[in-house]
């Protein structure tokens, strides 16, 4: 198979991450245009205009991975319904890349690709068409040049939907824990984004590095509204909020900045996808194309100056997995959470109590050449499963240690930072120690939630200097720091911890060896003089070992609650009638209940006294088939739930 038409349908697959394909095989057919920059040079542009005379906002994106594909179907819940289009919609090809290809310069200049988008911009501004107001939306590579084109302040840029990525490039996006992430890398090298050399030179922490991070976080520089919208199954997850955070203290435009992370993983490939309603071997419809629904409620509020009650959303909304719940925040992590540990016991067991005895431990073998394999998680190549999965296969091995705690008597709640402490040992001078953390069900399925690594080398840093070999008999006290997240481990469930020393090839495999060069061959995936390691990890009353949670303290009335102990709506599909149930009193006592459509366009919205009635009838005999969100709205409270009309 031709490099060329492997990379024709790999950039297939990447393009589902931002739509549904419809199963029709009749394509749209676009306005085609080239537009002229300010080196004379041509990109070329698909655009799509709504019926009548507008004038229109337009919605820009631009990608490297074809513009011809979206003809198969538009993003955000548009598809082929050209019908419901109300905006302009321009898609480009990046400079280099596709129809653009002929534009192709040496790209010595960092700023280019934000030039070339205030170009596309001012290109927009003039044409009859446009009514001079441009919004930005895109996924991964397509939302950091949006970060790239807002940096250039174009007048009529006002307002951008960066989706699963941030403007960053950082160290620990390629090495994370020190290691290399090697079916990333890879990934990215197959579809031309080959960083291989430049990361092959700097495998540590330095100067260029600090160079390359200063000059790609920006945040002074964002003057315009965005909505981010990340996953928790995302490898972009910490990174995204990360800059979130920093926009929500230096930004000029701070106070539009918001957020939304679902139950989502990066996408690409297959039905894992941003607001698809399968992820991995997990399932969520309520948050099924709800990314899609607020970011046509951000444009309208923004583009079309409709009163929608944008102004009223809070900064942060965040899906709780488990609970199955959005829940809205002024800030991640929320306030008010405390700490929680279970600790590494006897029997294998993740207790409350720490251990009594003084001298466990518990030893395994790892073998660069037969690595643990990597199922499922925040992966990104196109041959790995992406997403939550069953660990069975890497529990089943003898080359880990498997901690589980008894079955969970009330709801465990975890929102924020998650960390793994541990008292390790190595009979090498160098390995790995890869933490897996599962939500255990009732049936035996140990869906993977979150995983982190650590490259021992690494421990103290990752800077040369901070760099140093292990020592035979020495126990090392290690932290490893997990991504963010906010899993409710239900009653019934158990939580385990899966502790390797190999995720692959999510990451490389360490030889043990010690060797300087941690890549011969300028390989990120070779196996040079590989040396089998006795590792041993510790739990005993004098190196306590952990996982530690960060729990929310609840009150319902004015945090989270569960949706099964908040809101109930039935029936499901509705008719004409569909009821409200709260099981809380104190929840809500007169709502505004707003039912949107898919587009986020409000489609009724009502007061409702309840004279202490925990049931409201609502009629909906004038809605249409179809999915709609139903937004409950109290005292500073909001439960968004998904509704179907069906007759």
């Amino acid at each position: 198979m031709s490099s060329i038409f492997f990379k024709t349908v790999l950039v297939f697959f990447m393009l589902n991450c931002c739509f549904n394909y419809a199963n029709s095989q009749v394509f749209l057919n676009p306005d085609v245009d080239s537009i002229i920059v300010r080196d004379n040079n041509k990109i070329a542009a698909d655009i799509y205009l709504p019926a009548g005379n507008g004038p229109f906002s337009t919605i820009l994106i631009q990608t490297p991975y074809n513009r011809l594909f979206y003809r198969a179907g538009l993003p955000l819940g548009i598809e082929k319904n050209l019908s419901e289009l109300r905006y302009a919609i321009v898609i480009t090809d990046w400079r280099c890349f596709y129809g653009s290809s002929d534009a192709c310069i040496p790209l010595t200049n960092n700023t280019i690709r934000g030039e070339d988008g205030y170009d596309i911009i001012e290109w927009i501004t003039q044409q009859n068409w446009s009514n001079g107001k441009v919004g930005t939306w895109g996924a991964s590579a397509l939302a950091k040049v949006q970060f790239m084109t807002a940096r250039e302040k174009h007048p009529a840029h006002i307002c951008a939907v960066p989706l699963v990525s941030g403007s960053q490039f950082q160290y620990d996006e390629y090495f994370p824990g020190g290691a290399a992430r090697t079916e990333y890398i890879e990934q990215l090298s197959g579809i031309g984004f080959d960083f291989s050399t430049t990361l092959m030179n700097n495998p540590h922490y330095n100067n260029v590095w600090q160079f390359v991070e200063n000059n790609n976080m920006f945040p002074d520089e964002i003057e315009i509204p965005m909505l981010h919208i990340a996953g928790w199954y995302d490898h972009n997850l910490k990174l995204m909020i990360n800059l979130f955070d920093t926009l929500q203290k230096v930004s000029p435009a701070a106070a539009d900045q918001h957020i939304l992370i679902g139950p989502w993983a990066h996408g690409g490939f297959g039905q894992t996808q941003v607001g698809s309603i399968q992820q991995g071997e997990m399932m969520y419809p309520e948050a099924e194309k709800f990314n899609d629904s607020l970011a046509i409620a951000f444009f309208d509020y923004h583009l079309e100056n409709i009163s929608n009650g944008w102004e009223t959303k809070s900064p942060v909304i965040y899906y709780q997995v488990g609970s199955n719940t959005w829940v809205n925040a002024n800030q991640w992590p929320p306030d008010g959470n405390t700490s929680l540990k279970f600790y590494l016991n006897e029997n294998n067991l993740l207790t409350l109590s720490e251990p009594a005895q003084n001298n466990l431990n518990y030893s395994f073998e790892y073998n660069p050449e037969d690595p643990s394999p990597t199922i499922g998680g925040a992966t990104l190549k196109q041959v790995l499963l992406q997403g939550p999965y069953d660990q069975a296969p890497v529990e089943q091995r003898n080359d880990n240690l498997v901690f589980t705690s008894e079955v969970l008597e009330s709801d465990l709640h975890t929102t924020g930072s998650v960390v793994v402490k541990l008292h390790v040992e190595s009979d090498k001078k160098d390995t790995d120690f890869i933490v897996r953390l599962t939500n255990v069900y009732p049936d035996g399925r140990s869906i993977l939630k979150n995983e982190q690594i650590l490259r021992m080398r690494f421990r103290d840093g990752y800077t040369v200097n901070d760099t140093s070999f292990l020592e035979a008999g020495v126990i090392y006290p290690i932290e490893i720091e997990l991504p963010p997240q906010a899993i409710t481990f239900n009653a019934g469930n158990r939580v385990r911890l899966i502790i390797s020393s190999s995720n692959y090839p999510r990451y490389n495999r360490n030889m043990n060896n010690g060797a300087a060069n941690m890549y011969p061959g300028n390989s990120f995936d070779a196996v040079f003089n590989p040396e089998i390691a006795t590792n041993t990890v510790f739990a005993n009353t004098n190196n306590l070992s952990f996982i530690e949670f960060q729990t929310p303290q609840f009150n319902f009335t004015e945090k989270i609650a569960e949706s099964k102990a908040e809101l109930t709506i039935y029936p499901v599909p509705a008719n004409d009638v569909l009821t409200i149930e709260q099981t809380n009193e104190l929840l809500f006592e007169n709502p505004e209940i707003v039912i949107f459509d898919i587009y986020g366009r409000a489609i009724s919205s009502q007061k409702h006294y309840r004279n202490h009635s925990t049931h409201i009838q609502l009629n909906v005999e004038n809605l249409a088939e179809g999915f709609y969100i139903l937004s409950v709205n109290d005292k500073g409270r909001t439960i968004n739930k998904k509704i179907l009309i069906q007759r």
